[in-house]
């Protein structure tokens, strides 16, 4: 059984974790970045000191961490991820940054001798626990080929979408969608409310009909209960929307809803809402609208 690296081990990255050394993996984590919750220690999980370390004992490096900068700092760093990177030894970044800073990292990791696929998910920390993430793989058939496996231990929807930077391409455009969808269940629960209907009889309805997706059937409820609990911050979709804003100024298109959402994430964070899940992005709204369509 190979050892695996894993650093970063935050709501997504713990149990994704755990789901690799229930199915056997030994797996290697840093205290640079982060200590390893106790649980994934012992026979199966093995604490080092610093990035170099975990690259070196292992062949097959994961990434899991909040934002790019993180991981420049994970590759860059003295005594970090590149400094160990040798024929060979693979790396992989699963979360969620920057396609353009992708491929410069892939292309230092590539002179070294190594291959890099960015690889980051979706399906939240539901998807985590359950090992049945979304994965979007950007790299090389035969990188992905010797991670597939992994892959999928952690996700039931894996595919490789292209080169590097692609993988973090997708995920973006998968960050626009989810958004623009938070905000249209959002606003349709609103209306209900504000128009005298019970927005959980709604939302049960819907659900039987065209406009059933994911989004509401998961989200849908959690705005009728209130219970915003991360999940997926909000916070971290205001970084993903900011790439894809900031994107798209360089590509010279315009995402006037991407912009919107955006702006509503922003409202949340200016009532203090950095933390909350993302499907809070209702609450922006019902401050716009002086109506909660709860009671609270």
């Amino acid at each position: 059984m190979k050892k695996i690296g894993f650093i970063g081990t935050g709501i997504m990255g713990k149990p994704m974790a755990k789901n690799l050394q229930t199915a056997g993996y030994d797996l290697y984590f840093t205290e640079h970045f982060e200590p390893a919750p106790q649980e994934l220690l012992g026979e199966q999980g093995h604490a080092l000191p610093n990035p170099i370390d975990v690259v070196e004992v292992c062949n097959i490096t994961i990434i899991m961490v909040p934002d790019t900068p993180h991981v420049a700092d994970v590759l860059k760093r003295e005594k970090g991820v590149l400094e160990g990177v040798r024929e060979g030894k693979v790396i992989v970044d699963m979360s969620s940054i920057s396609p353009i800073e992708t491929k410069q990292f892939a292309a230092l990791v590539v002179e070294k001798g190594g291959l890099y696929l960015d690889a980051p998910v979706s399906g939240g920390e539901v998807g985590a626990i359950a090992g049945s993430l979304s994965i979007m793989v950007g790299g090389t058939q035969a990188a992905f080929d010797e991670v597939k496996p992994l892959f999928e231990v952690m996700g039931q929807n894996v595919t490789l979408v292209g080169s590097n930077g692609d993988g973090q391409t997708c995920k973006v455009a998968n960050q626009i969608i989810v958004a623009l969808n938070i905000e249209a269940v959002s606003e349709a629960l609103l209306f209900a409310s504000k128009a005298g209907a019970d927005p959980v009889k709604i939302r049960e309805a819907l659900m039987g009909g065209f406009a059933s997706s994911k989004i509401l059937e998961v989200h849908g409820e959690r705005m009728v209960k209130g219970t915003f609990d991360p999940g997926f911050r909000i916070a971290l979709h205001q970084k993903d929307l900011n790439l894809a804003l900031t994107g798209a100024r360089a590509l010279q298109l315009n995402l006037p809803n991407t912009a919107t959402a955006q702006e509503l994430f922003n409202t949340c964070s200016a009532l203090g809402g950095e933390a909350w899940d993302h499907s809070a992005m209702i609450r922006a709204l019902e401050h716009m609208s002086n109506h909660c369509i709860r009671e609270e």
